[in-house]
């Protein structure tokens, strides 16, 4: 199991803060192909991941991150600074 969190506005199409999720990903990439398949929200959140940043474990990755052993993985949108 792994706690997928959300922020700004990938958590207001989604609906959802957290979830626990069960999967058999190997890569982050996987664990998004995933969340899209489950439902038009999801597949609306993660249409352009040129948009989306990600952490695993509170530490910023790539898509093509292994999720071997991760317990965290957070979608949000790039941070900008002001």
């Amino acid at each position: 199991m792994i706690d997928v969190l959300y922020f700004a506005w990938v958590r207001e199409r989604i609906g959802l803060p957290r979830e626990r999720v069960e999967t058999s990903a190997a890569t982050v990439a996987e664990l998004v192909a995933e969340l899209a398949s489950r439902e038009d929200r999801y597949a609306a959140a993660f249409a352009d991941l040129r948009s989306l940043r990600v952490a695993l474990d509170q530490q910023l990755a790539d898509f093509s991150a292994p999720l071997d052993g991760v317990r965290e993985v957070a979608f949000f949108p790039p941070m900008t600074g002001g």
